[in-house]
């Protein structure tokens, strides 16, 4: 069975830097269960996945994979909004990736300065206007169920469970 709209997709992943330094591998942890042409994932590489069956391996370079780098994307928000791990206030610093709390679920940001209660992060995505590599491995693919097409999402194992 081949990659296409509306199929579900088990792949295991690895990102990084054109020079080298690995951002995240599911190979550390399980494996990524996504459904096909829904934006579960960057485009260009949504893209090259179509038509591929279990066993194939995409490898591809994207430039602006999370968008284009935008100026005067600073915010001040209070400490209170930065996701932790634990109880205990995070030790926060210039340049550190750290998720936000907002309205519309967490994202990711950038520390810019630390202060007693707020922090001054930059917006964009912390690998915005920077090329990234991927390679995947197709493990599994299988159809959708009628109720992951409508819900734009994998349910059960590596999906949402509701």
């Amino acid at each position: 069975m081949n990659i296409e709209k509306d199929k579900v997709v088990t792949v295991h992943y690895r990102v990084s830097e054109p020079q080298g330094e690995v951002i995240e591998d599911s190979h550390d942890d399980e494996p990524l269960v996504y459904l096909h042409g829904y934006n579960a994932m960057v485009q260009a590489l949504e893209e090259a996945m179509l038509g591929k069956g279990v066993g194939d391996k995409v490898s591809m370079t994207v430039e602006d994979a999370y968008g284009k780098r935008e100026e005067g994307q600073l915010q001040r928000v209070s400490i209170n909004h930065i996701v932790r791990d634990g109880k205990a206030k995070p030790k926060l610093k210039p340049g550190m990736m750290v998720y936000l709390n907002t309205k519309q679920g967490t994202r990711p940001v950038t520390v810019v300065k630390v202060g007693l209660k707020s922090v001054d992060v930059d917006t964009n995505h912390p690998y915005a206007g920077k090329p990234l590599q991927f390679d995947v491995e197709v493990l599994k693919v299988r159809d959708a169920t009628p109720d992951e097409i409508s819900h734009g999402h994998v349910h059960g194992e590596g999906g949402v469970h509701h």
